[in-house]
């Protein structure tokens, strides 16, 4: 049986390519869907990448893939910095699990230093666009191997 891959997409992360492309790029989600599944192709890796602008919905794919998830890759976008209950439910999830950031989180605002999906993640991806989903999935291999 194949593994899955969760790739779970928080706010704003629709509009990646329309959205601020001097931070975030010109690629958008399909973009970073197919190099996703390019990764997973090379690792025997199947991969669902989906986005929500609501956390409840981030929150009901994570229950989702404890029943048939291998990993999870997450961007949770700004509820990185405020969602107690996303880091509840990673808690819950027993694979790996880790976080990308497109832009270097630590470059930007304060505010945007503390995450506390980082308590949960065995790594953290930052600063590397959308290069840094193919990095999560080739590390995910890794350890799925």
């Amino acid at each position: 049986m194949t593994k899955k891959i969760y790739i779970l997409n928080g706010p704003n992360l629709n509009l990646l390519g329309k959205r601020q492309p001097e931070i975030y790029g010109h690629d958008t989600l399909a973009d970073v869907e197919a190099s996703c599944r390019k990764v997973a192709d090379e690792f025997g890796l199947d991969c669902v990448l989906l986005q929500s602008n609501h956390e409840g919905a981030i929150i009901d794919w994570i229950h989702a893939a404890r029943e048939d998830g291998a990993g999870i890759v997450i961007n949770p976008g700004a509820f990185t910095h405020t969602s107690v209950a996303i880091l509840d439910a990673l808690n819950t999830f027993e694979g790996p699990v880790l976080e990308v950031h497109i832009s270097n989180v630590h470059k930007r605002e304060s505010f945007r230093h503390h995450s506390y999906v980082s308590l949960r993640a065995e790594g953290v991806i930052a600063g590397f666009g959308v290069e840094g989903y193919a990095l999560a999935m080739r590390r995910m291999g890794s350890l799925l191997g």
